[in-house]
C-alpha cells in the first residue's frame, strides 16, 4: 500500500464523456515518488484520454486530480507544468531545426519565464542554460548538444523529449508510449533511463510493449472500454484471469 505522503499525483473517480460515449469511467490511481505506474489496454481503452486529463489538456466530466497535495482539476496544462508536471507525447514534439541544447533550453525557459527581463537575451539566462545542460546530460544526450534535433535517431528523439520534460524540473512524468518504434538497443537504453529517473520522480507510463512494461513497472493498471478491470503488481496483473481474457490473450 502506498503511503499518502509519497503520492505526488492522484486521480479520483476520473470520468470523461463525449455525448453518449464514455471514454473514461471512474478511474482512480495514485502515482508515488520512486515508482513507475504503467497503464495498459487495447486501442480505444481510454489511456490517452486519461493522460490528457491528468496533464490538463482536457477537463474531466467528473472526478478530481491532485498534484503535490493540491486540487488542480480546474488548472490549465501550463499551470500544472509550472507546478511540477512533465508530459511527453506519442508523436515527437521537438523542434527539428534547433540543436538538442536549444530544445532543452526552450523547455527550461517555459518553467522560468521572466517577462520583465525583456531587455536580456534569453540565450544568456543562466537558470535555463544550467537546466538545459543538466537535463540533456541526465537523458544521455550530453554528447549531442550541438546536433540538430532533426538529425537524431528515433530513440534519441524520444530521449530528447524526456530531456525537455526534465528541463522544466518536474516531479511527475507522464510518458505516452516512449518506446514506440524503438529497436531492441534503443528500448534497453530507454528502460535504463526510466529506471534511473524513477528514484526522484513519480512516473506514469502508457505503453504497448508488454515485455518492457512487466520489466519496468511497479504497478500496472489495465483499462478496457474506459474502465479499470485490474490494478496491482505485475505478478497480480499477469495472473489475473480477467486480464488474460480481455487483453493478454489468455483463456
Amino acid at each position: 500500500m502506498t503511503a499518502a505522503a509519497e503520492v505526488l499525483l492522484r486521480g479520483t473517480d476520473i470520468s470523461r464523456r463525449w455525448g453518449g460515449l464514455v471514454a473514461v469511467n471512474k478511474v482512480s490511481l495514485a502515482l508515488a515518488r520512486g515508482t513507475v505506474h504503467a497503464v495498459i489496454g487495447t486501442n480505444g481503452a481510454g489511456k490517452s484520454t486519461l493522460i490528457n486529463i491528468l496533464s490538463g489538456e482536457i477537463p474531466p466530466s467528473g472526478g478530481t486530480v491532485q498534484l503535490l497535495g493540491q486540487d488542480v482539476t480546474a488548472w490549465s496544462q501550463p499551470k500544472r507544468a509550472r507546478a511540477g508536471l512533465g508530459r511527453s507525447y506519442q508523436r515527437n514534439t521537438i523542434y527539428p531545426g534547433f540543436s538538442v541544447f536549444e530544445n532543452c533550453r526552450l523547455a527550461a525557459q517555459a518553467r522560468t519565464q521572466k517577462p520583465w527581463w525583456w531587455w536580456q537575451n534569453a540565450q544568456h539566462c543562466p537558470a535555463s542554460t544550467a537546466a538545459a545542460h543538466a537535463a540533456a546530460t541526465r537523458a544521455g544526450l550530453d554528447d549531442q548538444l550541438d546536433r540538430p534535433a532533426g538529425l537524431l535517431s528515433h530513440g534519441q528523439k524520444r530521449q530528447l523529449e524526456i530531456a525537455m520534460c526534465l528541463a522544466t524540473a518536474p516531479e511527475v512524468l507522464l510518458l505516452d508510449e516512449p518506446l514506440a518504434g524503438m529497436g531492441a538497443e534503443e528500448t534497453e537504453r530507454m528502460l535504463a533511463l526510466l529506471a534511473e529517473l524513477k528514484s526522484a520522480h513519480a512516473i506514469l507510463l502508457v505503453e504497448h510493449d508488454m515485455d518492457a512494461v512487466f520489466r519496468i513497472a511497479d504497478t500496472i493498471t489495465v483499462m478496457v472500454n474506459g474502465a479499470v478491470i485490474a490494478s496491482g503488481s505485475p505478478d497480480f496483473v499477469r495472473n489475473s484471469h480477467e486480464v488474460q481474457a480481455a487483453y493478454l490473450g489468455g483463456h
